[in-house]
């Protein structure tokens, strides 16, 4: 079993489509707050992002990054200089190339690439409340060894306009996203809280059970037996490492498990109740308010309305607003 696909599946990622950018001389491009996570990478030449409260940060050809923070951020070539407005200057060519002081065909000193992934609100912060606002994988490094062949299929299908170009591109930006964050987590000082324990061997059996099976009556002790522990020891590691009890963890899991289907299908509660172990209908509604908010009929409603809206078709000459599309 693989827990973090898991999480994962339960996202309902949704990928805008990416954007190239190619540039030369000195610039700099400030871009408003965004939602969730943006990943991107340099093809050629080098950029400098900056982004709140924390350093500005060097790229250089081959290097990815990974913001999560939501916050304002600016690339450019210097990070002393005043930025232009990035979404203006994105505005008539994106999805396409956008050229910033090249002209189209000119080489350029430059080139990057980045793209946006959003998710459901209420299971985005059993991701985004564990990692770094800001992180970058070298060219150098182990870790990039799996992006290169990534970002070799970016950089030809964002040069390229031929059919399935679209999908591609979609595609591509989030196996760049699971790439980027699989690089982030195996880093022991960036992979915290429970995210550390999908490579725990001692725990990452009973989550595959929780998460294989969230409707089943598990208790403490099954849960240990898995692991191979104590039942107190056990239950230590997992609250130490996790931040939750085995039976929180569980609770909770229950619950977002239960969402992704609400937001999915047309089942009933009642039938939700039953297959995540609740005792009861109403007993479900409670504990699903307490932690999400919201009742699972207003979950409901509030998600498909959201669903349809957040990220609409694209054709013809038609363009999502400005804070939904993909800029470096």
């Amino acid at each position: 079993m693989d827990p973090l696909s898991d999480v994962l599946g339960l996202l309902d990622v949704q990928v805008a489509p990416p954007c190239r950018l190619e540039t030369a001389g000195e610039w700099a491009l400030s871009f408003a707050e965004y939602r969730h996570i943006r990943v991107g990478a340099v093809l050629c030449g080098h950029l400098w992002l900056t982004t709140d409260g924390a350093e500005p940060l060097l790229l250089q050809a081959g290097d990815c990054y990974l913001l999560t923070s939501g916050h304002a951020y600016t690339v450019g070539s210097d990070p002393d200089l005043q930025p232009e407005d990035g979404m203006a200057a994105f505005e008539a060519a994106w999805p396409d190339t956008v050229y910033h002081h090249v002209t189209p065909g000119a080489a350029a000193e430059t080139s990057a690439i980045s793209g946006a992934l959003s998710f459901d609100d209420t299971a985005a912060a059993l991701l985004l409340d564990h990692l770094p606002a800001v992180a970058a994988i070298r060219a150098r490094t182990g870790e990039a060894t799996a992006l290169r062949p990534v970002l070799q299929l970016l950089a030809n299908e964002t040069s390229l306009d031929i059919p399935g170009t679209g999908a591609m591109r979609d595609h591509l930006t989030h196996v760049l996203f699971v790439q980027t964050l699989r690089a982030v987590l195996a880093r022991p000082d960036t992979a915290l809280g429970w995210l550390r324990a999908f490579s725990d061997e001692r725990l990452r059996p009973a989550l595959a059970l929780i998460h294989a099976q969230p409707g089943e009556p598990w208790t403490v002790a099954k849960l240990a037996a898995s692991a191979g522990m104590s039942r107190s020891a056990f239950a230590l590691r997992f609250k130490t490492t996790i931040g939750l009890s085995p039976l929180d963890y569980l609770l909770r899991w229950r619950v977002q498990s239960a969402a992704q289907l609400l937001r999915a299908t047309d089942r009933t509660v009642s039938s939700l109740a039953t297959q995540f172990g609740f005792g009861s209908e109403s007993s479900f509604i409670r504990t699903f308010k307490r932690l999400t908010g919201h009742s699972p009929a207003r979950y409901r409603l509030e998600r498909v309305s959201r669903m349809s809206t957040t990220f609409p078709v694209i054709s013809g000459d038609e363009t999502p607003p400005r804070d939904q599309r993909s800029t470096s």
